[in-house]
């Protein structure tokens, strides 16, 4: 069961108010298992928000002078000669320095951009050139752990689908091609042999384990573990141990920093926990004359230049029990196969999630806007969202996840990298797949232009 120790944890806080540590780093004790009750979860997710605002220190290990971004363990080649920089990190003492707008989780500015070299397997450069970093917009977390369920849903699904076709292909002697689709969204087609092969050629939006990744503008992180994982040792030199420890890397000090066990699992539990509880954003119509009726008639534009049929207004979630660990993380972020027990956090604790609405099935629909599928996102005419040189993680340079639009209206500017300003600007800026929705929405009348708009602003983040 949890073992949390806020008021006492040992040797893992500092033992002075005023010391320079981060009160909140060990104050998890060991990591939660089971299911939590309201008391046990809301004690956890106050330990996560204070590490998610914490200011690392040098006490704590902030800062990796021997230890690269990348996000596989890799050694410097060279001697780091500042602690900060701002393309290949350590770019950022906090978590909430960048993701705070309109509050804490929230997005970043363009100031608050993050550069991507996942490109590399072991990057180790510091460099502005865009042939080494993709430059990335900090996108909002709030509403994660309901994505993070759908995402998990939705890979079990289109999994059943492929091992269905194996069985089929296996029992009939013969080949068997079976259309991927979950919860309304098509991700093409799988063909199964007899001989227990998989032929891939016909998927579509969705990587060939046929996991679907939530999180990142390309969609290429799992889950909150792994991108918290991953975000803390680039942006802030702070090394979970669960990745850099001794386990993998061989060194309890892998960094070079002269600190060992920077970021215990229980630390990442707690962080996770915060996060995956952050409300879902909603719906609010600002009462000034004539918004409401303009938001009612965009609402309908929305579906009448069929951009629901990617950013769909909602997708249907079985379950709210959120797991962590869960179960479809690789090496160097734990998974549920890797624990005794993983912990339960059941979404419908929050008094948010009453205000969610269900389906005739009792299905929670998450208003995210969104289908998590990847998509082409430019053309030959079309091209402002092609702008980066590196593929990340297989997916191609001008292939994204649909962007969730809940929240939109809290998170200007918008764009990958953050450098569109208007609303009316990064829906022009839409090729490819989108280009049908784009032409139709440049060729509407105005009135139904600014309809569209002002049903977008009132999807905001409300804490």
């Amino acid at each position: 069961m949890l073992g949390l120790q806020l008021a006492l944890a040992g040797t893992a806080l500092a033992t002075e108010p005023w010391a320079e540590r981060t009160q909140a780093l060990g104050a998890t004790g060991e990591m939660p298992t089971g299911r939590l009750s309201k008391p046990d979860l809301e004690r956890l997710m106050a330990t996560g928000e204070a590490l998610f605002a914490a200011r690392f220190t040098t006490e704590d290990g902030v800062g990796r002078p021997e230890a690269t971004q990348a996000i596989d363990p890799t050694r410097r080649k060279h001697a780091r000669q500042q602690a900060f920089m701002r393309t290949a990190g350590p770019d950022s003492g906090s978590c909430g320095a960048c993701h705070n707008q309109p509050v804490m989780g929230g997005a970043g500015d363009f100031v608050a951009n993050v550069f991507v070299s996942e490109g590399f397997e072991s990057a180790d450069f510091d460099s502005l050139d865009p042939q080494f970093s993709n430059e990335r917009g900090t996108n909002h977390v709030f509403g994660s752990g309901l994505l993070e369920l759908l995402a998990r849903e939705m890979s079990r699904d289109l999994q059943a689908i492929r091992n269905t076709a194996l069985s089929q292909a296996r029992a009939d002697g013969k080949t068997v091609r079976l259309p991927l689709e979950t919860k309304g969204v098509a991700f093409g087609f799988i063909t199964a042999e007899a001989d227990g092969s998989v032929n891939l050629d016909e998927l579509d939006g969705v990587d060939t384990d046929l996991v679907i990744r939530p999180f990142s503008h390309k969609g290429v992180m799992t889950s909150l573990r792994q991108f918290t994982i991953n975000a803390l040792n680039h942006h802030h030199g702070m090394q979970p141990d669960e990745r850099y420890g001794a386990r993998w890397t061989g060194s309890a000090d892998f960094d070079g920093d002269g600190k060992s066990v920077e970021v215990t699992a229980a630390d990442i539990s707690a962080l996770v926990a915060w996060q995956a509880t952050l409300p879902a954003p909603r719906q609010e119509v600002p009462q000034i004359a004539g918004w409401p009726e303009a938001a009612v008639r965009g609402e309908v534009v929305l579906g009448e230049l069929d951009c629901g049929s990617c950013h769909r207004p909602s997708l249907p979630l079985e379950s709210l029990a959120f797991s962590d660990p869960g179960p479809y993380d690789l090496a160097g972020t734990l998974n549920d196969r890797q624990v005794d027990a993983p912990a339960i956090y059941d979404l419908a604790l929050m008094d948010w999630a009453a205000s969610l609405p269900r389906d005739e099935q009792g299905r929670v629909l998450v208003p995210l806007f969104g289908d998590l599928k990847r998509y082409v996102m430019t053309d030959n005419q079309i091209d402002a969202l092609g702008n980066e040189l590196l593929s990340q993680r297989f997916v191609d340079r001008n292939i994204f996840q649909t962007t969730e639009l809940w929240g939109v209206g809290s998170t200007a500017p918008y764009g990958h990298r953050n450098d569109f300003h208007s609303l009316d600007e990064i829906i022009l800026a839409h090729g490819g797949d989108a280009r049908a929705s784009r032409d139709a929405y440049e060729a509407a009348p105005d009135a139904d232009k600014s309809a569209l708009i002002a049903y977008l602003k009132t999807l905001v983040i409300v804490p």
